[in-house]
């Protein structure tokens, strides 16, 4: 169970400072991408925003950083934005405190970046303030690309019909999304780019 726009009632429960949606007045669109990176995807990520010369902030794993250093390389040389998402993809909330926060340094130590993002979307707020010297980065627009009952199709529909000006919407760089990030992503910006929107990095 998943909501492609985030709640109101999550927003409520973290800290103010927790960011899920940039500007309102601005007509820019931020494409994030969760879990790589990894070879089966990441490369073809990179190459559509290539293509389009557009950017994007990549939200990596510690584990395939250290697994894929080279891909790794390849979204620092041509522009983009990481963040640390975790070095084994844990979730906050079935975490203690120390292993999260030790995890989070560890992946730390690989991507070098002010900015986190908690898998799953779900830290505790007592790791959240221990955490105060990240930006923490959440979204409102969640593609639901690794859901695998999900039609491709479907998938682009999710991000046209709910992103908006300042939106951050969630793409995935990781096996299960693979069918629905290759349909999705390029026609999405293809959609925006042909309705004057910009996309930048956080």
């Amino acid at each position: 169970m998943y909501l492609v726009k985030a709640p109101f009632f999550l927003k409520w429960y973290y800290p103010n400072d927790v960011l899920w949606n940039q500007s309102r007045n601005e007509k820019k669109l931020y494409l994030t991408f969760d879990d790589g990176p990894i070879p089966e995807i990441t490369p073809f990520i990179l190459d559509t925003l290539k293509e389009f010369n557009v950017k994007g902030t990549f939200f990596c794993v510690g584990e395939n950083v250290q697994k894929y250093p080279d891909i790794f390389q390849r979204i620092l040389e041509e522009g983009h934005q990481v963040g640390n998402h975790t070095y084994n993809h844990l979730k906050g909330w079935n975490t203690p405190d120390e292993i999260y926060i030790d995890n989070i340094e560890r992946c730390q130590q690989l991507t070098q970046t002010s900015l986190f993002r908690p898998p799953y979307g779900r830290p505790k707020r007592s790791q959240l303030r221990q955490l105060q010297h990240y930006k923490v980065i959440m979204w409102d627009v969640l593609s639901g690309d690794f859901d695998l009952q999900l039609s491709p199709q479907k998938c682009l529909q999710n991000v046209l019909k709910h992103s908006q000006n300042g939106s951050i919407i969630v793409f995935h760089d990781n096996i299960k999304a693979v069918p629905r990030v290759e349909y999705a992503l390029p026609r999405a910006i293809v959609h925006f780019l042909n309705k004057g929107f910009e996309f930048g990095i956080l």
